[in-house]
C-alpha cells in the first residue's frame, strides 16, 4: 500500500513507512522453519499472542529451578548487513543465550526472539528465522514465538538488529557453580570456532576503518575472505555441556564471551582459589593475530575483549579429565586441559603463561 492509493492521500501506517503485508509474508516465510525448533512440550503454532511451553513436562524434577537469560549479538550485524548474508546471524544469537543458561547445568527448553528492522523485507526476516531455528535445534530448545518490528526513521532500509530470551531448567541440588569448586580440578577449554559474537567494534575499527580491508577481500591465512570470516557462527555448546553432566562429574562452566577468558573465568571461581591457566596450550587461531597486529592492538587489551579461541569452559574434578576429553572429542569437540584450580597464592612452575583469574 502506498499514500496515493488512499482516498484524499491521507495518512497511513505504509506512508509512515511500516509494512503490514510485508510483515504477513515474512511470518508466512519463516513458519517452515520455526517448526523445526520444536520439542514435544510446545503447545500451539506461529501466530498466537504468546508462545506456550506445558509445564507438567517439569514434573520430573523434585525441585525445577528455571533459568533465564537474554541476549543479543552486538555489532556483527553490521557485518551480515554488508555482505547481504542474514541465515548465520540467528546461530550467533541462540549461542549467546543458551550457553549462558547452561552454564549452571541447566537444560535449555525453549527461546523468543525479538528482530527490528528498519524495512521489513520478509526473504531477510525469514532467513534471520531460519538460523534461529537451526540454532534451537543445535541446543536442544524449541523456539516458540518472536517479534518483528519495522522502525522506519529510526533505522535505514537495511538496517537491522536481533536479540533473544531463554529458558532453562536445572534440578536444584544439581546446579553448578563457584560452591562445587575445589582446589586441583582440572580447567578443559573448548575451541571456539571463531570470534563468536564478542568484540566486534574493536574488529571492525580496526581491520574495516582503520586498516580498509575489504570483506571481498581473500585473506591467504584464512583460506577464505575476510567477510567469510567474520561471519563464522558462534559455537553452540550446549548440547555438549550437557552430555559432559551425563557421563561425569563437571562441577561448573564458564561461556566466555565479553570480557575474554578472564573476566568470564572470574565469574565462577570462587573467594580463596585461581584458575591457573598455561595458554601454551593452545594456539589462538589466525583472526585473532589479524586484529592484534593490524590495530597493533596489545595482548591485555585483545584478552579483555575476544575469546582468543577459547569458546566455553569445563571445570572439572582432575579423575574426570580423562572421560571429559573422550566425551567431547567423540562429539567432536576439540578440547583440552588448559590449566587448573589453585589455592589462592600457589604458582605451579612450568607454565608458559599464567593468569590469575581469582575473584
Amino acid at each position: 500500500m502506498s499514500e496515493t492509493s488512499l482516498a484524499g492521500g491521507g495518512a497511513s501506517y505504509a506512508a509512515a513507512g511500516v509494512d503490514i503485508e510485508a510483515g504477513d509474508r515474512a511470518v508466512d516465510l519463516m513458519k517452515e522453519w520455526v517448526k523445526k525448533a520444536r520439542r514435544p512440550e510446545v503447545l500451539g503454532g506461529l501466530g498466537g499472542f504468546a508462545g506456550l511451553f506445558d509445564a507438567s513436562a517439569l514434573k520430573r524434577f523434585d525441585r525445577p529451578l528455571l533459568a533465564s537469560a537474554t541476549d543479543g549479538v552486538g555489532t556483527k550485524v553490521d557485518i551480515a548487513r554488508r555482505m547481504g548474508v542474514y541465515d548465520t546471524i540467528g546461530h550467533d544469537l541462540v549461542a549467546m543465550v543458551m550457553d549462558d543458561i547452561v552454564v549452571c547445568g541447566a537444560e535449555p527448553l525453549f527461546m523468543t526472539d525479538y528482530i527490528c528492522v528498519g524495512k521489513v523485507h520478509p526473504e531477510r526476516v525469514a532467513a534471520i528465522v531460519k538460523g534461529i531455528a537451526e540454532g534451537c535445534v543445535l541446543a536442544g530448545c524449541a523456539l516458540v514465538g518472536g517479534e518483528t518490528a519495522e522502525h522506519p526513521g529510526l533505522l535505514g532500509e537495511d538496517d537491522f538488529d536481533v536479540a533473544g530470551a531463554g529458558t532453562g531448567v536445572v534440578e536444584a541440588d544439581r546446579m553448578l557453580g563457584a560452591d562445587r569448586i575445589r582446589s586441583g580440578d582440572a580447567v578443559i577449554a573448548m575451541a571456539a570456532s571463531g570470534l563468536h559474537s564478542n568484540g566486534y567494534s574493536l574488529v571492525r575499527h580496526v581491520l574495516l576503518n582503520q586498516a580498509g580491508l575489504a570483506l571481498e577481500s581473500r585473506i591467504e591465512e584464512f583460506g577464505r575472505t575476510l567477510g567469510e570470516e567474520l561471519l563464522e557462527p558462534t559455537k553452540i555448546y550446549s548440547l555438549d555441556c550437557l552430555a559432559l553432566l551425563r557421563t561425569t562429574e563437571v562441577h561448573a562452566f564458564s561461556h566466555v564471551t565479553g570480557g575474554g577468558l578472564a573476566a568470564n573465568l572470574a565469574r565462577v571461581v570462587p573467594d580463596g582459589l585461581h584458575a591457573v591457566v598455561d595458554r601454551s596450550t593452545w594456539t589462538p587461531g589466525p583472526v585473532f593475530d589479524l586484529v592484534g597486529r593490524t590495530g597493533s592492538v596489545e595482548r591485555l587489551e585483545l584478552e579483555k575483549t575476544l575469546n582468543m579461541g577459547v569458546g566455553m569452559i569445563a571445570i572439572v574434578p582432575q579423575e574426570s579429565t580423562e572421560v571429559a576429553l573422550a566425551t567431547l572429542g567423540d562429539r567432536g569437540v576439540d578440547a583440552w586441559v588448559a590449566g587448573e584450580i589453585t589455592e589462592r597464592g600457589d604458582r605451579p612452575t612450568g607454565a608458559a603463561l599464567v593468569s590469575d583469574y581469582a575473584t
